[in-house]
């Protein structure tokens, strides 16, 4: 993450913790108004969280979410043509991390299995060579 993104989630996540503090805040004070109300008359005071409340912890948490999505790597692509596209064009440095480190997943080309492969076997050069081999006695005719 970078500094901006990890100042955006702090900032929200103060944003957050104040919220809470003011919601248990209002609640323990409607419960000593509720206590002091039934100690006074039968009938017991309901309230509900203030709005101001409820709006700060909604855009708290929307700073939240927004300081780590900003924070977050870009994805790699799903198709496996256009990954390997970007490897050949970015090589290594196309998967560093924010950090400057390599991706814990990075295999490197990940055509190499196929560029490495041995090609199509020839039976019939290979018949024809194991017929000279053999009309020649069991000699190798590479001397």
């Amino acid at each position: 993450m970078t500094w901006i993104s990890k100042t955006i989630t702090a900032l929200g996540g103060l944003l957050l913790a104040h919220a809470c503090y003011s919601a248990q805040e209002h609640s323990s004070l409607q419960s000593f108004r509720a206590t002091a109300a039934t100690l006074a008359s039968s009938t017991p005071a309901a309230a509900s969280l203030p709005i101001d409340i409820a709006i700060e912890t909604v855009v708290a948490t929307f700073i939240i979410v927004l300081g780590l999505v900003t924070g977050t790597r870009p994805l790699r692509p799903i198709q496996w043509r256009v990954w390997a596209g970007k490897l050949e064009r970015e090589g290594v440095e196309g998967f560093m991390g924010n950090d400057g480190e390599m991706n814990r997943d990075y295999v490197g080309n990940p055509f190499r299995s196929l560029e490495t492969r041995p090609g199509f076997i020839d039976i019939r050069k290979q018949r024809k060579e194991f017929a000279n081999w053999v009309k020649s006695g069991g000699r190798s005719e590479a001397k």
